[in-house]
């Protein structure tokens, strides 16, 4: 791929994310689930768009693009993107999970929650562009790498199955242990400051604590995600895009799903089995290769059974979860 195609998508993303934050998310305030829902509206549609652009580049190969030696044609390569964008952003259903025990842990203030995703996000772009680059040169240095990401994925879905109820413990957290070890803390918030400064000394605030908690959960996410999307293609420009849009949108859809998520009872089982049939797909890969529209097919048939059998067993509830935006807001009023 051409440093500049490279160049231009950085650039377009690090301008989106600076008009999120800086325009349109400037002042601290509670973010609405109606604002949350343009937002994941408007990524999912940029995404379908830059799926179309994939299509012309590698379609139409010039000197400027320098994609021949992704010997992929302009259908396939739109396919291998859809299919590992709609993989991530399925596989991001469990980190919101997480996230949302990260904030009631730290009791982090709902106008607050946004500047942690966002800088959780940064951070994020920049380890996965690490990791997916780590992984490229494996796969392409050696062979058996592909079993060894295939077999992780299984293990990690029999985890899933076998550890049915959410075990994270943001307090027993590596990172943060070490964090609290390292650097001195207040026990309160001080606005959306990370670090302030109290009798002359700086120190930390919880909300450092719940961004340190946001990105290490990232990283134990991408160790799944990243290998998952090796199992759809070897392009680390699709890859890494792919990646990336799904990311990006995890933010404003952890704000339309968090108040929701006791509702997503049996989400996690579909996940479960999308990890294991990618497993599966990564492992005989060398075999047999199994069709980027039957892959997709059943990833999202997965989640549509997940999603279908999660609203049926809603229904039987008398008394249904509203959002806590939607609460907050109406506590307010």
């Amino acid at each position: 791929m051409s440093v500049y195609i490279w160049l231009f998508f950085l650039t377009f993303l690090f301008t989106m994310v600076a008009l999120d934050l800086g325009v349109f998310h400037k002042k601290i305030e509670i973010p609405s689930v109606q604002d949350a829902v343009k937002w994941t509206v408007l990524w999912v549609s940029l995404s379908l768009l830059f799926n179309i652009v994939i299509y012309f580049l590698y379609e139409h190969n010039g000197p400027w693009t320098d994609l021949k030696r992704a010997d992929l044609t302009g259908v396939q390569a739109a396919s291998q993107f859809l299919l590992g964008y709609v993989l991530e952003l399925s596989l991001s259903v469990d980190n919101i999970f997480v996230i949302a025990m990260v904030f009631s842990y730290f009791r982090v203030p709902l106008e607050l929650q946004h500047r942690v995703l966002f800088w959780g996000i940064i951070g994020a772009v920049v380890l996965r562009g690490l990791m997916i680059g780590l992984g490229v040169a494996l796969i392409n240095t050696f062979d058996w790498v592909v079993y060894v990401f295939g077999a992780l994925l299984i293990y990690t879905a029999v985890k899933m199955l076998i550890l049915r109820e959410e075990t994270v413990d943001p307090g027993e957290n590596a990172l943060v242990k070490l964090a609290r070890t390292w650097l001195p803390f207040t026990n309160q918030y001080h606005g959306s400051h990370f670090f302030v400064t109290v009798h002359g000394k700086n120190v930390a605030t919880p909300l450092f604590l719940a961004l340190l908690m946001v990105e290490s959960s990232d990283v134990m996410f991408a160790v799944d995600s990243i290998p998952a999307v090796f199992a759809v293609t070897r392009d680390p420009f699709i890859i890494f895009t792919s990646n990336l849009f799904a990311i990006l949108g995890l933010r404003s859809l952890y704000f339309v799903l968090a108040g929701y998520m006791a509702k997503f009872r049996y989400l996690k089982h579909s996940l479960v089995f999308i990890l294991a049939f990618v497993g599966v797909k990564m492992m005989i890969s060398n075999y047999y290769h199994i069709p980027t529209g039957v892959s997709m097919a059943l990833i999202i048939g997965i989640m549509a059974v997940g999603v279908a059998a999660s609203i049926k067993g809603s229904d039987r509830d008398p008394f249904p979860l509203k959002s806590p935006l939607d609460r907050e807001h109406h506590d307010k009023s």
